[in-house]
């Protein structure tokens, strides 16, 4: 697996105000809200910054809009650009890595398999055209 850049970085919000005060409001960073999920892709130093709802994340990885008991609950989430998506989920699966859910399309274009780094980071392999 080769990585070619880090496509995103988004911690992982439960508390939308505060969040908003600080990035916002303190931080001065020009996000759009697209459905709670305020991002930007101007932010220097990285290709994409996400501030990424729990509910969203839950939604993205199992399907429901609650993060489960028994899993470990991320407080960010960070990606990795690389040519073949499954190709390296396999690898990692390979190596012993529990994946939260395999390679898929989504609804943006972007294909992405997602595992939770021993840090408690939601990691994704992705593939991503709007970036490359």
């Amino acid at each position: 697996m080769k990585v070619l850049f880090v496509s995103s970085f988004a911690p992982i919000v439960t508390d939308k105000d505060a969040t908003r005060r600080l990035y916002v409001d303190a931080l001065g960073l020009s996000l759009e809200d697209e459905g709670g999920y305020l991002h930007s892709e101007s932010v220097e130093g990285v290709k994409h910054f996400g501030l990424w709802p729990m509910e969203q994340v839950a939604q993205a990885c199992f399907g429901t809009e609650r993060w489960p008991d028994d899993v470990r609950v991320p407080q960010a989430s960070i990606e990795f650009e690389v040519d073949e998506v499954a190709a390296s989920a396999a690898e990692l699966e390979g190596r012993g890595y529990q994946l939260l859910h395999g390679a898929r399309e989504e609804p943006w274009g972007q294909t992405v398999a997602r595992l939770l780094s021993p840090e408690g980071l939601v990691v994704g392999l992705s593939y991503t055209p709007l970036l490359r």
